[in-house]
């Protein structure tokens, strides 16, 4: 075969075309992944819409890429063609910047970002420099590794990297596509767990995923009902709303920590005495590298973590779009290719 299905933008605000396009060859220090498997993720907004600084038209988007190695360009020696493989969010780096300098590769301050500096995997095949990619366990299905590539490895490195302690209380605020894993992986790692939803409805969920506690902020005050229960450690916020978020300061313990990874535009309203007075902080996160996602692909394999899917074929990815975009996913949105 010399031409493969791939679904395109041509530009800010366009449709999504599914277009015939020639195979890719890789270059030096790249390779070519065959995708079985990339999830929807809301920031493909950016590209669907032209909200990215510069972006280049037409752009395959997808930056949740689970698959195998089909090929590989020159200087490329620690891939083989036939491995298992995914991709996310981060997808390549200078190596030689300030942060590059000190292993922080995330922090690149100029970072090639998978379907924004080149394209992405709503596409049968896709090239990415060899520093992008991650091994993926044998345990773990591509359509159910795809969406840990960026939503998994979002909040399993930032709650890894976060401070707390097996034990310590962690609550996790939403239950949606980043938060049923947050869940998941916060009783994993050993952590009281407490989900913090809208709604009743949602305590039997929070609770099969993993959550020794429920708190409806629609019935109750979540920062008072956390501080009831000692106050916690770490709050992930995961539901990009600023005004939930700010609500749930003052239900950190003394010494806790604020670790958003929701990302919205609006401000937080919080006031500089909340976090004096009792030395607490707030840090955001940015997903990682793919040594992080790897990790996180082994530790989901080994715990038994997984994202709850609905799966869709390539051809059908504008209802796949609209059913993430609009809000009714449950949970994560995955366009499987050959069926």
């Amino acid at each position: 075969m010399s031409k493969m299905k791939a679904v395109q933008v041509s530009k800010p605000g366009g449709n999504f075309e599914i277009v015939e396009r020639p195979i890719p060859e890789p270059g030096w220090a790249q390779v070519r992944i065959k995708v079985e498997a990339c999830g929807i993720c809301h920031s493909d907004v950016l590209v669907k819409d032209g909200l990215w600084p510069g972006l280049q038209y037409p752009r395959v988007p997808g930056h949740e890429i689970a698959g195998r190695i089909d090929a590989v360009g020159s200087d490329v020696t620690q891939w083989k063609p036939g491995q298992r493989v995914g991709v996310g969010w981060h997808g390549g780096h200078c190596f030689v910047c300030d942060p590059c300098r000190r292993g922080d590769f995330v922090l690149c301050k100029v970072e090639r970002i998978t379907a924004i500096h080149f394209d992405g995997g709503y596409a049968e095949y896709i090239v990415v420099p060899a520093e992008a990619v991650a091994a993926m366990p044998d345990e773990l299905p591509a359509d159910h590794a795809a969406p840990l590539m960026c939503a998994g490895i979002t909040v399993f490195n930032a709650m890894r990297n976060a401070g707390a302690r097996a034990g310590d209380l962690v609550a996790v605020q939403g239950i949606g596509g980043l938060g049923h894993l947050g869940i998941q992986y916060a009783r994993q790692m050993g952590f009281r767990t407490v989900a913090v939803g809208r709604g009743g409805d949602k305590d039997a969920l929070a609770r099969k995923l993993g959550a020794h506690e429920y708190i409806n902020s629609g019935a109750v005050e979540p920062a008072a009902a956390l501080q009831k229960l000692g106050g916690a450690r770490v709050i992930l916020a995961t539901a990009p709303d600023s005004k939930s978020m700010s609500a749930l300061v003052d239900g950190l313990a003394p010494g806790g920590k604020l670790l958003v990874v929701g990302a919205t535009m609006e401000p937080l309203n919080i006031t500089p005495l909340q976090l004096i007075m009792a030395r607490r902080g707030i840090q955001g996160w940015p997903s990682g590298t793919a040594k992080d996602s790897e990790e996180t692909l082994l530790f989901s394999a080994l715990s038994g973590v997984r994202p709850m899917i609905e799966r869709y074929p390539l051809e059908k990815v504008a209802e796949g779009y609209e059913q993430m975009i609009s809000g009714k996913a449950r949970f994560r949105v995955v366009l499987t290719m050959g069926g």
